[in-house]
């Protein structure tokens, strides 16, 4: 089997607009200090896609980060090759990015593309060529920065609406305000129900270190974030003090090497990944936090509304949650033409049990909201 093609589609929802990301400076801090704010519409919603054909008519599907130019590049790279060579076109794409000048992770999608032909090709799931640990992958809620009741509410409906039992604040608070809020939630909610904290850059050192104190006596699972993670050693004296894990490399995700060596070094106790980063890339990841008897994390929605990360989920041994906010995957996906979305029942979710990544699709849907194609 060899590669054929590698097509870049963008699909465009006019009824939905994005709003631009805006700049809000935190109130009531001896700092100045800054979080995100809606501002005004700079266009209709947008998604990408990657596609990868072969000679032998078995392709590969993947939602995307990727830019047309770079699927340029990988068109370029790749066509010709024997798309079970996975870990050879890894190789080369992973040690060539600096001599394309891009950033590192920027080819995942194709990665993931490379997974979903193997499956197809195998007639099996990807999950069933990873091999399964679980047939479901417990949930967390999350949600942005809110009020104390804002989050009592966010929590039942998780209960009501999933059966979903752990949640995680996001916060910009600062310490101060924080400590209050996490403890009273925690007497809300009982002692069995799983907290997380994301305060997302917005602490000191020494507010990390007094709000992670706090979370140990109240049995909360990680601290995610509290500050800007470049900051090595701060990172490495916060892991140091505090015996709750500490997440660090959200923003450096991306990159295997610099997420590898903050754990190597003690700048973080957990790693984080997506994976439109690859899930090659994931795997490695996974395979080295285990060695270092931790775990890897998964960021958010993922791929294809949340199939990537439902298989993951159910084949990576340490890894604790999928990451949802307040929104139903399967209506998202299906705004998109993708039909078979993860639904979440009962606190977790799974993948689908068809070849690949199993999605489905209404081309139809898909056809007519592409108004750009390379």
């Amino acid at each position: 089997m060899k590669i054929t093609g590698v097509k870049h589609y963008v699909l465009e929802d006019t009824e939905r607009q994005v709003l631009m990301h805006a700049l809000r400076e935190v109130p009531d801090l001896r700092r100045v200090q800054y979080t995100h704010a809606s501002g005004p519409p700079i266009g209709c919603e947008r998604q990408h896609f990657l596609n990868v054909t072969t000679d032998e008519g078995v392709e590969g599907m993947c939602t995307t980060t990727m830019t047309a130019e770079e699927a340029a590049v990988i068109r370029h790279h790749v066509v010709g090759e024997d798309p079970f060579y996975r870990e050879f076109l890894y190789q080369k794409l992973h040690k060539g990015t600096r001599w394309v000048y891009d950033r590192p992770g920027w080819f995942g999608d194709f990665d993931n593309c490379l997974w979903d032909i193997a499956g197809k090709a195998a007639g099996l799931p990807v999950y069933a060529l990873i091999g399964k640990v679980r047939d479901r992958f417990p949930v967390y809620l999350t949600a942005t920065d809110m009020s104390l009741e804002a989050y009592l509410e966010h929590i039942e409906y998780g209960k009501k609406q999933y059966g979903i039992q752990a949640f995680k604040f996001h916060s910009y608070k600062g310490g101060r305000a924080d400590l209050p809020i996490l403890r009273t939630v925690r007497e809300e909610v009982g002692p069995d129900y799983l907290l997380l904290h994301d305060p997302v850059c917005s602490y000191t050192l020494h507010e990390a270190i007094e709000v992670g104190h706090l979370m140990e006596e109240l049995d909360f699972v990680w601290l995610e974030e509290p500050m800007p993670e470049q900051k090595m050693s701060l990172y490495q004296e916060l892991c140091r003090e505090l015996t709750i894990p500490v997440m660090s490399n959200e923003t450096l995700m991306h990159d295997i090497v610099l997420s590898t060596q903050w754990l190597m070094h003690g700048a973080t106790d957990l790693l984080r990944g997506n994976a439109r980063h690859g899930t090659t890339q994931i795997l490695k990841m996974a395979h080295f936090a285990e060695l270092y008897d931790t775990s890897i994390e998964l960021n958010a929605q993922g791929g294809l509304f949340g199939l990537l990360h439902a298989h993951l989920g159910c084949c990576i041994e340490n890894t604790g949650f999928y990451e949802v906010g307040r929104e139903d995957l399967r209506a998202i996906g299906r705004r998109w033409g993708l039909l078979n979305a993860p639904e979440i029942k009962d606190g977790s979710l799974a993948p689908p049990d068809a070849p690949g990544w199993g999605a489905e699709w209404d081309w139809d849907k898909f056809n007519a909201m592409v108004v750009a194609e390379s």
